[in-house]
């Protein structure tokens, strides 16, 4: 299992910031965020996010709920700063020579966070926001594409 925590948007110093109060997962209509369970220690009940069980879709509904502003507020999408995507090739069926498009259809960034390359396998940009739709989509198993959370790559 891969966790992106601190799922945000988040603001700088959000660990410190977080008090764990759960009213972003409360609004989250996708479930996608989630309180990190006792397991996690320190970062228990802080928002989590599974990305190949259900990613962050980019509603935009948690900031505002934020009592702190541990998460930040954004004015588009393309402003959130998650984590950041790679791909694993050694289980990517277009790096193997097998046609497949899913991660660059499932991208909510189309042609700005993953690109296909000329022979269409998939790359991953700069630009990409970390929200896990091409790894909750993803055929292989585990996936082939992956998450890293802002600040653990």
């Amino acid at each position: 299992r891969v966790y992106v925590h601190f799922s945000a948007p988040m603001s700088e110093g959000f660990a410190a910031r977080c008090l764990r109060c759960g009213r972003c997962a409360e609004v989250c209509a996708y479930r996608a965020l989630r309180p990190a369970g006792a397991a996690r220690g320190l970062e228990a009940g802080t928002p989590e996010v599974v990305a190949r069980e259900a990613p962050r879709w980019l509603c935009l509904r948690c900031p505002p709920v934020c009592p702190t502003g541990a998460l930040a507020k954004v004015a588009s999408p393309r402003e959130v700063r998650m984590g950041r995507a790679r791909v694993v090739a050694e289980r990517c069926f277009a790096v193997q020579g097998v046609v497949c498009r899913t991660c660059l259809d499932a991208c909510p960034l189309p042609g700005d966070a993953i690109q296909p390359d000329g022979e269409l396998r998939p790359l991953v940009t700069d630009r990409c926001v970390g929200c896990g739709l091409c790894e909750h989509r993803c055929p292989a198993d585990p996936p082939a594409i992956v998450v890293d959370a802002r600040g653990r790559r």
